[in-house]
């Protein structure tokens, strides 16, 4: 088994929801970096860059949908799990449409994120 820790990318601007994610992926043992803007996401993260990515749906500047429209037009293979609180109807498909591994509503169980991240990581 390998002893080489996964990286997940978080990137949401509410600080509350960026630190419980980094706390609770370290504890199943990935390597966590947030980000409160899509901006300084692509500040550090290049097309070739590994892991999976956590990214919320409305974020000021470049939001969810730009940011993985971009990522899709660098050719990065970085599975994104798009979450948000919107409540709207058909959401999900739509985001799954657009190539991303998942899709979860906030709040959401931790349970749930495992299963698309596993998911995600899987799919590259």
């Amino acid at each position: 088994m390998s002893s080489i820790k996964k990286q997940i990318f978080i990137v949401d601007d509410d600080e509350s929801v960026c630190r419980a994610l980094n706390m609770l992926l370290i504890t199943y043992g990935f390597n966590v970096m947030t980000f409160h803007t899509a901006e300084d996401f692509f500040n550090v993260v290049t097309k070739d860059t590994l892991g999976c990515l956590i990214l919320d749906l409305h974020l000021p500047g470049l939001d969810g949908w730009g940011t993985q429209r971009r990522l899709n037009e660098l050719g990065s293979k970085l599975p994104i799990v798009m979450i948000s609180a919107d409540k709207n109807e058909g959401l999900k498909e739509r985001i799954l449409k657009t190539g991303a591994a998942g899709f979860l509503q906030k709040p959401f169980h931790d349970n749930e994120l495992m299963a698309l991240i596993n998911q995600g990581f899987e799919s590259v």
